[in-house]
């Protein structure tokens, strides 16, 4: 288990890609956390929260088609880049915005709105490098180390972004700054390896940009992985609201803001560290609904807790059972994926999940304009459940599904 365990840090560029993703992460989770707290704390109002979320969704779904078709048919190393650089410019526009103490909220949503298209093309680029790095036999468990890995960041980041906000306020964002910057540096270590791509270039850019959508489409399997994952996180999903939770249900600050934040992460963490020692490749479709299914209770004992540590521990368990959705989709897109189209179906995939997101930020915010904070997260997590339910009738091959290699293109699967 041992050699196993430790064979993929043998890989030429994985270390330094761990790297890099690490100095990146926390650089996104502070701004995170320090963005939501930052315009709550000026507007008191949730439907605040509801366009931090919008202004970073808007430009993704218009980028991320042409971000995958560049993916496929440029230096992804370049790319990406260049798109952390512009995030270093809008951590700065930020930086500025916070130092100069606006009352205006809309340059905050300028500054967001440029992140936005960042990402559009950091997410596929990063999840496109890593089968590019790492040989197929190894691909799993590097998908589950890289992810345990990253729920560091994603557990100290919002904690150290709170933090850091309570002693030295808008200065935190320099911190972000920071972070991207040494992500851009350290990238000049990964290695920029060249794929023969099957790319027409006589072929419409429409046609292009939707390869990746007809590729996920006809595949059941993988439309019901994403899918599953989009709607539980558009409904289930309560990130939004916590910055509402911690100034005026459980009365913690931006401190215990983050201790909220990170507690997710942390179910992340531990579970992502039992992925990877011991890799799932059994019965994956049914332990993929269960843990969808136990994400959405988790977020309904959130939703009604008015303790802080049953919070922290809900949003413990909503951390862990999504992690392992989280594996287990990127294991199957992974392993069914052609070389030539993982920037572009990397790309479908970001629109579907990293994109909701930020929608779901705003259905967060708008409900709990509408509703109040407390029923709009109850309202959330039962339309999770009521989902889990409906998808396993809609996607039978997504539930029967066993392991990785019943994913694979046929072509793989019967080598000439």
């Amino acid at each position: 288990m041992k050699r196993t365990s430790t064979a993929i840090f043998s890989q030429p560029g994985f270390r330094a890609f761990l790297m890099v993703r690490l100095a990146a992460m926390f650089a996104m989770q502070i701004q995170a956390i320090v963005v939501a707290w930052h315009m709550y704390d000026m507007t008191r109002h949730p439907l605040t929260l509801a366009y931090v979320g919008l202004a970073q969704f808007i430009p993704m779904v218009l980028l991320l088609l042409p971000a995958g078709d560049l993916l496929d048919r440029f230096d992804r190393r370049r790319i990406l880049q260049i798109s952390w650089s512009v995030s270093v410019l809008s951590s700065a526009a930020l930086l500025w915005l916070a130092l100069s103490e606006t009352v205006d909220t809309w340059p905050y949503y300028v500054a967001l709105f440029v992140f936005g298209c960042t990402r559009a093309f950091t997410g596929p680029a990063v999840q496109s490098l890593l089968p590019q790095i790492v040989a197929r036999e190894h691909l799993a468990q590097a998908i589950a180390t890289n992810s345990m890995i990253m729920k560091v960041a994603v557990i100290a980041g919002p904690l150290l972004g709170g933090l850091l906000y309570a002693a030295i306020g808008g200065w935190t964002f320099g911190v972000c700054l920071l972070g991207f910057a040494i992500g851009v540096f350290l990238l000049q270590w990964v290695p920029s390896v060249r794929i023969v791509r099957a790319v027409d270039d006589q072929t419409t850019a429409v046609s292009r940009f939707t390869a990746g959508i007809r590729f996920i489409t006809s595949r059941p399997i993988i439309l019901g992985a994403i899918s599953l994952d989009l709607f539980a996180v558009l409904l289930g999903g309560v990130v939004a609201l916590l910055p509402i939770y911690a100034a005026e249900i459980l009365h913690v600050g931006p401190a215990g803001l983050g201790l909220l934040r990170s507690a997710i992460a942390l179910g992340e963490l531990g579970m992502g560290f039992y992925l990877s020692l011991r890799p799932l490749n059994a019965r994956m479709g049914q332990r993929m609904f269960l843990a969808v299914a136990v994400f959405g209770v988790a977020n309904l004992v959130f939703a009604l807790s008015t303790w802080f540590w049953v919070s922290c521990a809900a949003l413990f368990i909503a951390g862990a059972a999504d992690m392992i959705s989280v594996y287990i989709r990127s294991s199957l897109i992974q392993f069914a994926t052609p070389d030539d189209m993982r920037g572009r179906v990397s790309a479908v995939n970001m629109l579907f999940i990293g994109s909701s997101n930020e929608l779901g930020e705003f259905r967060a915010g708008v409900s709990a304009t509408a509703l109040g904070t407390v029923p709009a997260a109850v309202f959330g997590a039962v339309g999770t459940l009521l989902i889990v339910g409906l998808w396993t009738r809609l996607f039978r091959p997504l539930w029967t599904i066993d392991n990785n290699e019943q994913a694979l293109p046929e072509r793989q699967k019967h080598p000439a």
